[in-house]
Parts: structure tokens; sequence; C-alpha cells
């Protein structure tokens, strides 16, 4: 949010007239003018005009004379830095830049390179737009010369023209870009460079004598520079260096040797290529390797070397911070060399390895291992290595102890977005892990939300779904467990006894302590399925954790259950079985009521199960059946109306659809009977409401939906028609008492006697009831109108016939 001065600027610059924005621009060009370009004016009219062009969505159209006078601010290298800057964005926004007055030119520095480059990626619309620029560029870097600094700016432009449009570059481009990044990369200096002085006294020749640059921990380099190279100034090659290491992954994910593999090495044998890289490579010869594979060659000793390096004790904290992130730079570049050529691989694994041994007992360097772990994942089967113990450690360890890093988090869920079929297929630990895996979300919602809606599918398996959504249902427990257990390691325990085995506890912390409540609070914090679908002492855990319901980041992660509720059941159905629809119902039945009380979690939760439910019942009708006796008990519970109306309505509605002979050859006119009588009490209990009694705490839609379902047994049963229809005659009654007027109003009263009458005069008709009430599977599919063989159809032929003036009926 901006504050409230900001607001106000960029309101007045949108809301500004055009006629004072003429009088604005005008005064702009004259202070553009090459006399008065110094003055203060001009740099706050700058400002004002930067805000005025980036306060509105589209770009502005600026008058042509103010371009050119932009413009030709821009390209002076004689031009203040901070008026280039501004005149640079301000270009940037606007529409309708003169190409030919930001051609880049040989006589401009690299920062005023760097500033026209920058408009002319803003401005091009195609491939074409970017062949100036390009050409301009690379001409820079190939006259290249150690004392100027042009090449610096050169570098970055560069990686933002390949982000762009990578196929502006020619393959002699690439070629040359490649020569120069091994150079670069390999032939650095290894000399200090001369710091910059302070002006003091004595300040002379003998202090400026080029000395060696050191490694982190002091000593002099041994070999050649590297980004950990430590001195108190760098030389040009040396920064040269530092901004080709910086982009060398992007560089050789766009650019591989695959696009100029010549076609007679598709001939040779995955050996004989082998043999002939790894010869290559450890050969004198390797400068006469083709560009491209001699960038890899040296890119991969570079990362090596800096492995090596990481070893080393840094001095200063800066220093190991370098240290860490280097490694992920390496690790990542090593991987993306052995994907193009996995020669690569065996030369690879022992310098990985060695380093996975050295940092993984150190979560300072968890960022490091999940790059590691890429690299495992990537080449373990090529190279033999067995990689379970990397993966155990990421799956387990990480979320268990590092659950509260966001960065981690974040790029931990990335990693298994991108690699979620192959851990589905080759790591068997991963979807043991879910329990684990929700640790980040729980910690960290709604932020991974978008995250874990890609990632459920994949831990979702037939053997698991159950205690999957158990862990989802008990997804703000598991918040509020972290959150206590963190706090139990940061505060000690009181000095009292808090080993009273029965005792209540005033707090959730101080129940996390004791040893009674510790088998709770160790299987929501379990790190690996298998141990259960759930615990008995649920509601004992919703009790203990009765403080932490307003906690916000229990409250945030409650939100969005229901979310990842809807992506579980959708990808649940995909494979679900009979058996496993089954237990889902009762999973739902269960735990509609047993959930933690946070506000609005149970209503959200059993708006969802509503939904899923019928669309559980319509995969798998026979449920009904197979789940009877539960069924019974759920609807024959008047308390589940008050506290589960939702899924109350739609399970009874679910009953009166597919408790029939059609759906379950096992159904018989006893079942039906028993459904019947069971919903008859209730809606019984529920519409006897006398005058002293207090209104209705349900919608009339209830009372709708129990009397057309037991409509509906009845015409399968047409014994029991008698006993509903009295019943509905007697709704009149119920509508006009003093409560239920009160509360449902006269629409709601109306809509009730409706139904009733409606009923009743269907269930007059017996057989015309059972047509209308439980139509055949086949009666409700769209083909009545193609379906010669039924008698409505024949019939409403025989009427079109009749209707037609040419259809003659008479003997021929």
């Amino acid at each position: 949010m901006y504050a409230s001065g900001s607001e106000s600027l960029i309101k007045q610059a949108r809301e500004i007239q055009q006629e004072e924005l003429r009088s604005f621009y005008s005064k702009i060009c004259k202070l553009l003018q090459p006399q008065g370009r110094e003055g203060g004016d001009t740099l706050d009219c700058l400002q004002r005009l930067r805000l005025i062009v980036s306060a509105h969505k589209y770009g502005r159209t600026l008058p042509v004379d103010l371009l050119k006078r932009l413009q030709d601010l821009l390209c002076c290298p004689s031009s203040p830095e901070q008026l280039q800057v501004l005149s640079s964005s301000i270009l940037r926004e606007s529409i309708a830049v003169c190409e030919d007055r930001l051609a880049l030119r040989d006589h401009q520095d690299g920062r005023t390179v760097s500033y026209v480059a920058v408009v002319i990626l803003a401005q091009a619309a195609c491939k074409s737009e970017l062949t100036g620029l390009c050409h301009h560029l690379l001409k820079s870097l190939e006259c290249w010369q150690p004392d100027v600094q042009v090449s610096r700016h050169v570098l970055p432009i560069l990686s933002r023209v390949i982000a762009c449009s990578p196929h502006s570059l020619s393959e002699d481009h690439v070629n040359l870009v490649s020569r120069k990044l091994v150079d670069w990369l390999r032939y650095a200096s290894v000399q200090q460079g001369i710091a910059a002085s302070s002006g003091g006294f004595f300040t002379g020749p003998r202090t400026r004598q080029p000395v060696p640059v050191t490694e982190v921990d002091g000593t002099v380099v041994g070999d050649f520079f590297t980004v950990l190279c430590v001195g108190q100034g760098f030389t040009e090659d040396q920064w040269m260096n530092m901004y080709a290491f910086s982009m060398i992954r992007k560089w050789l994910l766009t650019y591989d040797i695959e696009e100029t593999s010549s076609g007679d090495t598709d001939d040779k044998s995955e050996v004989d290529g082998s043999v002939m890289s790894m010869v290559s490579a450890t050969s004198s010869s390797s400068r006469m390797l083709p560009p491209k594979e001699r960038l890899r060659e040296k890119a991969f000793e570079y990362c090596q070397r800096l492995i090596e390096q990481s070893d080393r004790k840094a001095a200063k904290k800066v220093d190991s911070d370098l240290q860490k992130a280097c490694l992920v730079e390496a690790v990542t570049v090593m991987d993306i060399i052995c994907k193009e050529d996995a020669s690569f691989v065996y030369r690879a694994f022992p310098c990985i390895k060695a380093l996975y041994g050295r940092i993984s007992g150190d979560l300072a360097f968890s960022r490091t291992l999940l790059p590691i772990a890429q690299f495992y994942l990537n080449h373990s089967e090529t190279a033999a290595v067995d990689s379970e113990g990397v993966f155990r450690q990421l799956l387990f360890s990480f979320p268990a102890d590092l659950f509260n890093e966001s960065m981690l988090a974040f790029e931990f869920t990335q990693f298994c977005r991108a690699n979620m079929a192959v851990l589905r297929e080759r790591v068997t630990l991963y979807r043991q892990s879910f329990p684990n895996l929700l640790k980040f979300l729980a910690w960290n919602s709604p932020a991974l939300v978008s995250e874990y809606v890609e990632l459920l599918p994949s831990l979702l398996a037939p053997e698991t779904a159950i205690e999957l959504l158990h862990s989802l249902l008990d997804l703000p427990c598991l918040a509020a467990a972290l959150d206590i257990q963190l706090r139990a390691a940061f505060y000690p325990s009181s000095d009292r006894a808090l080993w009273d085995q029965g005792g209540r506890t005033t707090s959730s912390l101080e129940a996390f302590r004791q040893p009674y409540y510790r088998g709770m609070f160790l299987y929501i914090l379990r790190l690996e399925a298998g141990t259960g679908d759930t615990i008995d002492r649920l509601s004992m855990l919703h009790e203990v954790l009765a403080d932490m319901v307003e906690s916000p980041r229990v409250v945030r992660c409650a939100q969005t259950v229901p979310v990842l509720l809807h992506v579980f059941f959708h990808a649940a159905v995909q494979f679900a079985d009979r058996k496993l629809i089954n237990q889902l119902v009762l999973v739902l039945l269960e735990r509609s009521g047993l959930l933690l009380s946070v506000k609005n979690y149970k209503m959200e939760v059993q708006r969802v199960f509503s939904f899923h439910l019928l669309l559980l019942c319509k995969l798998q009708p026979s449920l009904i059946m197979d789940l009877s006796r539960e069924l019974l008990d759920f609807t024959g519970a008047t308390t589940n109306i008050y506290h589960k109306e939702e899924l109350y309505t739609h399970m009874v509605w679910a009953i009166g659809e597919y408790l029939r002979v059609g759906h379950d050859s096992h159904c018989t006119v006893e079942h039906i009977t028993t459904f019947f009588e069971t919903l008859e009490a209730v809606l019984f209990e529920i519409t006897q409401v006398r005058q002293s009694a207090s209104p209705p705490l349900y919608s009339p839609r209830l009372i709708t939906v129990l009397m057309t379902t037991l409509a509906k047994l009845a015409s399968r049963s047409q014994d029991l028609i008698p006993r509903v229809s009295l019943f509905l005659s007697k709704m009149r009654s119920f509508t006009h008492s003093g409560p239920v007027a009160a509360c449902f109003g006269e629409e709601d009263s109306e809509e009730i006697l409706t139904r009733a009458q409606e009923l009743m005069n269907l269930l007059k008709l017996p057989n015309v009831a059972q047509f209308v009430l439980a139509p055949s599977a086949q009666g409700s599919s769209p083909r009545w109108h193609r379906d010669s063989n039924t008698s409505l159809p024949l019939s409403m032929q025989v009427l079109s016939g009749l209707l037609q003036k040419q259809t003659n009926f008479l003997p021929g």
C-alpha cells in the first residue's frame, strides 16, 4: 500500500488536465535545451514527468519535440547520470520512440549504452528490432580492452536480451560470447586491482603495488580466480569473471550444444561419446573443442573450484554467506552440464558426494541441499548411486526442523513441483512423507497454497488417501502444534511439577510438556505416514488447543483447508474404488463435527463435504446400501440437523435419490421401510412445534427435502403412501403455528405447503409418482425424442403426422 502522500501525488498525476499537460511539456522542452540541462528545475520536472507517464496503466504519447530532447539527453555521454536515469525511465513508459535517435554509437560509454539499451528492450516488439542492439553489444565485446568498462555494462544487457528474445543471437554471435565467457571464467588475473585512493598524505606508488588475491580464509590464491577470491580491489577482467559466472546458468540453458551438433555425432554410441568427451576433457587439446563444448568444460572446472573453496573457513560472515550462495549456483550449473553431456556425471559425482557428506549435518547449508538433491534425482541412476539417504534427509529433516524458514519453504515446494512426477515414480519416501511436508503449508499458509494445490494429487495414493484426508482436516491443529513446539523450545518450563496424569492444564504450552498429552502431539507432529488414520482422542486435543483457535496463523491455515479438500476429492475419485469411496463417506460423516473450533471452519468444511458427498453418491450409488447402518445412525440423530444441517440435508436427498433396486440389487422393501421410518420419525419430531416452543433452528429447505425423500421412498413401497400422505396433509397446521410463522415468513411457509400439495397429488397416482419421483436411469437420459420403442415418442410421432398437411393417412 502507498502512503497517503504518495497516493495523493499519483491521483494528481492521473487527473492532470490536457491543457496543463501541454504547458508542462513545453516547459520541459525549454529546460532540456543543451545550455539549460544542469539546473535544479530540470531534475524536478523530469521527476514529475516520470510520475505522470507511469501513473497510468497504458503508456502516454509524448510530443515529438519532447521525445527528441529526451532521447538526445539520454544518448549524450556528457549528460549527468541522474538525468540519464530519468530520461531512460520516461522513455520506457512512453509510446512512439524514434529508433533513429536511439541508435547505439561507438563513442558512447558503457553507462550510456546500458541506459539506451534498456529503452530499446522495453520498446522492441519483435526480433528484428533487437538486431542492431545485439550487433552493437557483441561488437563492443569483440574489441574489449582491459581498461575499458564497456563490457561490464554489456553482459547484464545481453542477459536481458536472452530472456526477451534468445533467437536474436545468430550462431556466430553465440560462439563469440561462448569464447569470451571461457576467457573471463578461466583466465582472469590473480593479482589484486588498485583500490581507490582515499587521498591521504601517505598515499604513494609503494602502496599501489599489486598483490595476490586471497582465499576467504586469508591464504594466497594458488589456482585461478573465482568469485570466492578476496581482494581490496579488482581488475576489470576479474569483474568480468564475476559477471560471467552470474549469467553462465542462463546461457547454458538457452544455448546448449544440441542446437549446433553435427549429424555424424548421432551415429556414435553413448559409450564412444562418453570416452571421447572424457579424453578431450583431460587432454591439453581442449582449446580445439568447439566454443560451446569448451565453455562447458571450463564452466565445469570453475564449479569444481568453487566447491573446493567452499570448504575453507571464512574469516567474515559475509564471505560465509557468499560461499553458500556460490555452492547453490555451482551445483546447479554442474547439473545443467551433466544433463547436456552425460560423460560429466562420472566426474561430478565424487565431488557432489563429498560435498553432501561435508554439509549434510549442518542446517545452515539447507538451501544448498536442494540443488544437490536435484543432482541426485537427475543422475543417480546413470551413475548407479544410492540416493535414499539424500531424500530421507530432504523429506523428513527439512520440514520437521526448518518449517519456519519461509525462503526454504518456498524453494522446497518449488523443487517438489518441478519434480513431482519423478518423485512419485522413483522416490518411495515421497508419498510416505506427506505428514511432514504439510508442516511447511501449516506454518506458511496461505503463501504456499497454490504450490500445494499442484502438489497434493502427487501425494495421493489408495493406501494413504484416508490418512491424508484426516491430515488435511487436522491442518489447523498442526499449525497450532508447531507454534507450541517453537515456544516450548524458547521458553523454559516452570518449576512446578507437570506430571499429573489426569489434571487439567491452563494452556496448550503446559499440556505440550505433560507426558499425558505427549502421544497426541507426537502424532500430530509425526514425520511419516502409516501410523494410523487418526487419533482416538481428537476431541481432547481440540480442548487442549482451545487457547490457539484465535491465533492468526491457525486461522489463516484453517482458511486454506477447504481449497485443499476440493483438490483432494477431485484427485481421489480418479482412482477410488468402491471400498475407498465408502471409507471416504464414513470420514465425512465422522469428521464433519469433529474439527478444531476455529471461526467459520466447521461451516466451510461441511459445505465442501456436502458438495462432494453428492458426487461420491453419484459415482457409487450402492454406498447407500453398503453404509446403511451408519447412514441410519446419522440421519436418525436430530442433533445432526442443528450442527450439520447442510451435510444432513444432502445426505437425506442422496438417500431418496439412490435407495432403489435400480442402483443396488440388494435393496429390498424392508430396507426402504427402515429408512422411511427413520426419516419419518425425524420429520415428526422437528415439526411438532407447540405455541410455547422456541422457533425452529433449521431452514425450510430441510423440511422440503425430507418430505420429498419420504415421498420418493413411498413411491417405491406403495404401502407407505397412506402414511406419508397423512403426514403431508398436516403441514398446513405446522406452517401456521406461531413460532414457525414468525421464523420462516410467508414465502417460506408457502413453499413448504406448495411442495406438500404437489407430493400429495402425485401420490394419488402411484404409477405416475414412481415415474416422476424415481425415473429410471434410461428415462433420465436425453434419448426420449429419438427412441421409437417408448410410448411417448411414438405418440409424439403420431400427433406430428396428424398435424402435417402433407401427410395422407388414407389407404393407398
